[in-house]
């Protein structure tokens, strides 16, 4: 397996950071209280926006643009700037920036948050040093768990091995890694410790093959087929549909009772329905009965048949909308994030309703796609809540682009069913902390912190490669090349995981081709060596100095 490739440039003394969004000040918090880098934000205005949380960040120097023009990045000095972190706008937006970036500073580290995440592979290409990261992608599978009560999201792939978080007791002591101690109140950080550790209580292990079934229930074949009929059938046209061909097969039934071969019956059955049999008082009871059951049942299976074939191309459905089929998930918000929750629920074999206001929000195409029921109303109110079944869903997810409308929404299905799990997207972390405190079974998550550690470390030339949600924390698991850290090499493995905070997964020995998955921990670094690092926020900061 190749290493990741070093930069041969590493100039510069600063780095910058284009945006006035909530993740642009999580990752400008990041780097500087975290890391303590001098820091250029560009942005719009200082007054809009977090524009004036970003200027009192210490060691923050801002710059406002209009746009990120050669000017902007001029301004910002970005000639001796050692990364750009790009999440000013949207995918196209990013790339054309990033483009400019690149001109005039060709050695330039580039973090582009791109949402798109095939564009995003493509984007890569057209730089030398860039990384694409989504905070959408890296914070759904949180939404996810939250939701169906998981302790972390389920399967990460790192470097074809399948990773997962899961309690402790549910597999075996040959797939664990670590284990993981999370804090009662949520408000430190999980402690990461040796495998086998009695005190952990979730552990990170690596999938052998075994079944498991923590998230991704498979669809039970029997209960597909039986909920692929109801929604063909449980609507008006459907039942009336179904009663009338069941009178044809009962008139089917009384001409075969009368003695007439199989292609009679169907002969007769055939000319019945479309009115043209002909009459004869001689006929026996069965043969009349079924004459007239078929005709009048004819007169009104056509017209049925035509309303099907009508509705269906003027609606594109043969069926009215679907209804929540109970037991399901409700996601509010058909937005980058609510999308992204919801194609991972059904993914997962998971019912689900979608509630938006917007009737051309971006996941109402995928919705109908993937036949799911859409409610497009304000989901604040108590029958836009009940409309999408929140008597009978397991939980709802609110995850809009608006605070205040996600917590409305938590607030009147509380009101609504005490019972309810309830998972919350707030950009104020302090709220969100404080609420899921405060009201019981409801669980808060923001995007701009689940995400900003991965960006902040991109940008500081440490390839993360995955990030793991752990309640309210984020892990990240990070590819280090020991001689790019000054140090690093000459230490003991067991050195650098003294404090709890980071341990070493993997270990690639310089020369030796693939990656050591049970390092020793007696073993000394040496500047050729690389690693697989999983470490909390403030731990692979440490890690990357402890020497």
């Amino acid at each position: 397996m190749p290493a990741i490739p070093r930069r041969a440039n590493r100039r510069g003394n600063h780095l910058i950071v284009c945006g006035d969004g909530p993740l642009a000040y999580r990752i400008t918090e990041e780097l500087t209280n975290r890391y303590g880098e001098q820091v250029t934000v560009v942005l719009p205005s200082r007054q809009r926006n977090y524009g004036p949380q970003i200027t009192a960040l210490p060691g923050v120097t801002v710059r406002e643009h209009p746009e990120l023009s050669i000017a902007a990045f001029t301004d910002a000095n970005i000639q001796s700037a050692r990364a750009l972190a790009v999440v000013w706008q949207d995918d196209v937006g990013n790339f054309h920036a990033g483009l400019r970036a690149t001109e005039l500073n060709p050695a330039l580290r580039l973090v582009l948050a791109i949402f798109n995440q095939r564009l995003g592979n493509h984007i890569q290409q057209f730089f030398p040093d860039c990384t694409v990261l989504s905070g959408t992608a890296m914070s759904a599978p949180s939404f996810v768990a939250a939701a169906l009560g998981e302790p972390a999201p389920s399967h990460v792939r790192v470097q074809r091995h399948t990773l997962y978080v899961a309690k402790q007791g549910e597999v075996g002591p040959g797939q664990v890694i670590c284990g993981l101690v999370t804090p009662a109140d949520d408000s430190s950080s999980p402690r990461l410790l040796p495998p086998g550790s009695a005190d952990a209580d979730l552990v990170l292990a690596v999938a052998d093959g075994t079944p498991r079934n923590p998230l991704a229930r498979r669809r039970d074949p029997v209960r597909g087929a039986l909920g692929l009929a109801r929604r063909l059938v449980w609507h008006k046209f459907g039942l009336v549909f179904v009663g009338l061909l069941a009178l044809i097969f009962v008139g089917f039934g009384l001409l075969s009772s009368a003695r007439y071969s199989f292609s009679d019956a169907a002969y007769l059955t055939l000319m019945d329905l479309t009115g043209s049999a002909l009459t004869n008082p001689a006929l026996g009871g069965a043969e009349k009965t079924s004459q007239v059951l078929l005709t009048v049942d004819g007169m009104a299976f056509i017209p049925v048949i035509t309303a099907l074939v009508v509705g269906a191309r003027l609606t594109g459905s043969v069926r009215a909308a679907p209804r929540p089929p109970g037991g399901h998930v409700i996601v509010v918000g058909l937005g980058n994030v609510g999308t992204s929750v919801t194609g991972l629920l059904h993914d997962l074999g998971f019912d689900v309703v979608c509630i938006d206001s917007n009737p051309d929000a971006l996941g109402i195409p995928m919705a109908r796609h993937m036949s799911l029921p859409v409610v497009v109303g304000d989901a604040s109110r108590e029958e836009t809540l009940r409309a999408a079944g929140v008597d009978t869903c397991t939980s709802l997810v609110s995850v809009t682009s608006q605070d205040v409308v996600n917590l409305e929404t938590a607030l009147n299905a509380r009101a609504l069913r005490e019972d309810l799990r309830i998972v919350v997207r707030l950009t104020n972390d302090d709220l969100a902390e404080r609420l899921q405190k405060t009201i019981g079974n409801t669980v808060s998550r923001s995007v701009p912190y689940l995400a900003a550690p991965a960006f902040a470390a991109a940008m500081l030339e440490h390839q993360v490669l995955r990030t793991i949600a752990v309640g309210r924390h984020v892990l990240l698991i990070a590819d280090v090349q020991v001689a790019d850290q000054p140090g690093l090499a000459g230490s003991f493995i067991a050195d650098t995981e003294q404090d709890g905070q980071a341990r070493v997964l993997a270990l690639q020995v310089s020369g030796v081709t693939g990656l050591d998955w049970s390092p020793h921990r007696g073993y000394m670094l040496a500047a050729g060596d690389r690693l697989i690092v999983l470490a909390t926020r403030n731990g692979l900061g440490h890690f990357l100095s402890v020497n």
